[in-house]
């Protein structure tokens, strides 16, 4: 692969619907005009976190030598594409861009977000990185759900309206939980290598069987969030009609497969995250 493609990557574009769908989400839940400026700075912050998080995983990963058993897609480091100080940089530039970024909207907003983005890349880099990486212990789905749910999400809509609604944190449950739900496909693909290596996932902690069972009850959460979020705005219902996109990756889940079998899985999942907050989008708009 050229250089270019290396690094493309590792960015791990199928992860990008965790950032795209919650400033989305965020800006269709606000009650002001929206202000352009505002919403493509929060994008920018949340995909530059999402490279970041990814570039730093790759590095910390890769140096503990616990992507040595990969079933996924090739690391960086762990092939030898890229050295580990180049991918530590790449993810310190990634976070930085973040900053500079947030700190802006911090400026013209509220000097509070100058801790929550700290928090979040805090968050990030304490994944995999660091003395006590938290996502060796099974925390990582909490985290997942709490900063690309709640944070970027209601977040996403503080930045519109300055302040916090019912519908923007009611809408950020459903977008946490599938961007779960791209975690825990992750996971369960890595998990014989993870627990090899002492990687204790939550995949790794509860089993293979309960890891499945809490998939398909993470992606069925989300859509019965709708009926909360319908109570505020009624156009959501129709969000509903993305639950076909959902039967691919259950069915998949269901029928046991595993290692590299789970890769489409992961590309669906992040489909189902994509087609899910587009109707959603489209739903809260229409008051």
């Amino acid at each position: 692969m050229t250089s270019l493609n290396v690094w493309f990557a590792g960015a791990r574009a199928r992860t990008w619907p965790a950032a795209i769908v919650p400033v989305a989400v965020g800006t269709a839940a606000a009650e002001n005009d929206l202000d352009f400026v505002r919403a493509t700075l929060a994008l920018l912050v949340a995909l530059s976190l999402q490279i970041g998080v990814n570039y730093a995983n790759d590095y910390s990963d890769g140096i503990r030598g616990t992507d040595d058993q990969r079933i996924g897609p090739a690391r960086l480091v762990a092939s030898g594409a890229a050295t580990a100080s180049a991918v530590k940089w790449a993810a310190l530039g990634a976070f930085l861009c973040a900053a500079i970024a947030g700190t802006y909207l911090a400026l013209i907003t509220t000097g509070w977000l100058l801790l929550v983005g700290a928090l979040c890349i805090g968050a990030a880099w304490c994944y995999t990185g660091g003395p006590n990486p938290y996502g060796y212990k099974g925390w990582g789905e909490l985290s997942v759900f709490i900063f690309f749910g709640f944070v970027a999400t209601a977040g996403t809509t503080y930045l519109q309206d300055e302040r916090i609604t019912a519908l923007a944190l009611g809408a950020s449950v459903p977008v946490g939980l599938l961007t779960v739900a791209l975690l825990i496909t992750n996971n369960l693909r890595d998990l014989p290598g993870d627990k090899a290596t002492g990687k204790l996932t939550l995949a790794v902690r509860i089993g293979d069987r309960p890891t499945r069972v809490l998939y398909i009850a993470v992606v069925a959460m989300a859509f019965l969030c709708l009926a909360y979020l319908s109570l505020l705005r009624p156009w959501v219902l129709i969000t509903f009609l993305v639950s076909p996109v959902a039967y691919g990756p259950i069915k998949s889940i269901l029928s046991g497969d595993e290692g590299q079998s789970l890769i489409p899985v992961l590309g669906a999942t992040g489909k189902l995250e994509m087609f899910y907050g587009a109707f959603l989008v489209v739903g809260l708009l229409l008051k």
